[in-house]
């Protein structure tokens, strides 16, 4: 507090308004709370690791259940101080659903995750310092629709690694890549490389920097936007969206015909035995 009262006496300025000035200096605006439900597999919770280690501005909760405590993730944020929610939900040990939301107002989206792979899986050669600040890179078709523009706005403010923030270092040395293929988002992870793979020297200076994947990877397909958090009237379906139960079900139906032709041909053939019995041999009891 001595060094405020310097500070106003060189400056001509308010004390209080110094104080003001520091809490807005000191304030991080982003922080991320990260939660899964209950029954998530190894793959899933060895993704979760990977964000976390790749997000500095994000803390890890315990554990919820899946369809009693969905509501209490909006308590938990603001226990925790934190205004974005990174909600992992799986069920059936097959399927992951990740809900990314702004507490406790809104909007929040809701995706199913497909092709997964971990960093640990993927083994590339890439690699960053932990806890460096990644540039976010969107592709051309985000501008295209609305939704694709508010989800461009909603991965801007969550996958940014704000300035100052704890656990952070001011570098950049990796990208973010966010790519719209098939109506889905791809999501991908590259290192800078600022040095020549042969000498292990610096680049020159008209030599652009080289990408090199680090990990992990994942596919996000959207499902829902709701104009609440976790909830509200929907601003966004997809039409396009077919659950996994509904692909289950019609790989089953696919299965079950084969088997339903295969049975109504032994019906048939034993109707048209019947139908069309052999004659009697005359000379069958001959030897008996």
């Amino acid at each position: 507090m001595a060094t405020l009262y310097k500070t106003a006496q060189t400056e001509f300025k308010d004390v209080e308004d110094l104080i003001e000035e520091r809490e807005k200096k000191s304030n991080i605006k982003q922080r991320i709370l990260m939660v899964s439900s209950r029954g998530v597999t190894f793959r899933q919770r060895h993704l979760m690791n990977d964000l976390e280690a790749l997000l500095p501005h994000a803390k890890k909760e315990s554990k919820i259940e899946a369809k009693q405590d969905i509501e209490l993730l909006n308590e938990l944020a603001d226990i925790q101080n934190c205004n974005n929610v990174f909600y992992f939900e799986s069920r059936k040990h097959q399927d992951l659903y990740f809900w990314i939301s702004r507490a406790p107002s809104g909007p929040s989206v809701k995706f199913h995750v497909q092709n997964i792979h971990t960093m640990d899986e993927l083994k590339m050669t890439g690699n960053c310092l932990k806890g460096s600040r990644p540039i976010l890179s969107f592709d051309a078709n985000f501008d295209t629709e609305p939704h694709f523009q508010l989800l461009k706005e909603i991965f801007t403010q969550t996958f940014a690694v704000p300035k100052g923030a704890r656990k952070s270092k001011p570098f950049f040395d990796h990208v973010f890549s966010f790519s719209i293929v098939d109506g889905r988002i791809w999501f991908r992870n590259y290192q800078i490389v600022e040095k020549d793979p042969e000498t292990g020297g610096d680049l020159a200076k008209n030599t652009k920097p080289t990408l090199v994947e680090i990990g992990p990877r994942f596919v996000l397909n959207t499902m829902r936007i709701f104009e609440g958090s976790f909830g509200g009237p929907t601003l966004y379906e997809n039409p396009k969206f077919i659950s996994p139960n509904a692909v289950r079900a019609a790989i089953r139906s696919r299965h079950s015909a084969k088997y339903a032709e295969r049975a109504s041909r032994v019906v048939g053939r034993e109707a048209r035995e019947q139908a069309n019995p052999l004659p009697q041999d005359p000379l069958k009891d001959v030897f008996e």
